[in-house]
């Protein structure tokens, strides 16, 4: 499926937008939720870059389920070590075995399900860690209501990182035409939800 202008002129605002986040929108944190936050919109800014130049054939290599895994795991990382002290050590745990554990089963070729399993287990944790902390700490008064946003945010990258894994996989939630025609729209509007989020959070 070709991409369409309109579909470039989303992903170069998602560009912007997570190149503003880098630059201004972290501020005030200690150093590993910058570190987190700053790999995470990185990442996101150059996925988007890497759309608009090769277009959704890009979508094709192996690295992707990969690559998009590393956004919901170091977007949760942030929060946690920002907003669950107790937690972080063992939140650290899981995301580095969580990489590594994606990594591992997409580099080897495996005719189970083993490949599917861990992608659920791993962006299911991570999505739903920044969905529901957010709300969770807006709901609490602990952060302003805003910050709630977050969460919706990170609903949008779960959906978004299931739907690319299960068709890396051959078993596409929607069919492949319906994933590329709504992926520009869903990576702004979540990175839009993440921005709003933080900013006004």
């Amino acid at each position: 499926m070709k991409m369409s202008a309109l579909d470039r002129v989303l992903l170069l605002i998602t560009v912007f937008l997570s190149a503003y986040q880098i630059v201004i929108g972290i501020d005030d944190l200690s150093t590993a939720p910058i570190i987190a936050y700053t790999i995470a919109f990185g990442v996101l800014l150059v996925a988007g870059l890497l759309l608009i130049i090769l277009g959704f054939d890009v979508l094709e290599s192996p690295i992707v389920v990969i690559v998009s895994t590393i956004i919901p795991l170091t977007l949760s990382l942030g929060l946690v070590w920002e907003h669950l002290a107790s937690y972080r050590t063992g939140y650290l745990i899981f995301v580095l075995i969580g990489f590594a554990a994606v990594t591992l089963t997409r580099s080897i070729t495996m005719q189970n399900k083993l490949p599917i399993t861990t992608i659920a287990i791993v962006h299911g944790i991570a999505g739903i860690t920044i969905f529901l902390l957010p709300i969770i700490l807006s709901m609490q008064g602990v952060m302003k209501p805003a910050f709630a946003l977050v969460g919706i945010g990170g609903a949008l990258i779960g959906i978004g990182g299931l739907l690319l894994s299960f068709f890396k996989a051959g078993k596409p939630i929607l069919s492949r035409e319906m994933i590329l025609r709504i992926f520009p729209s869903l990576l702004l509007l979540m990175t839009i939800c993440f921005i709003t989020g933080f900013k006004f959070g």
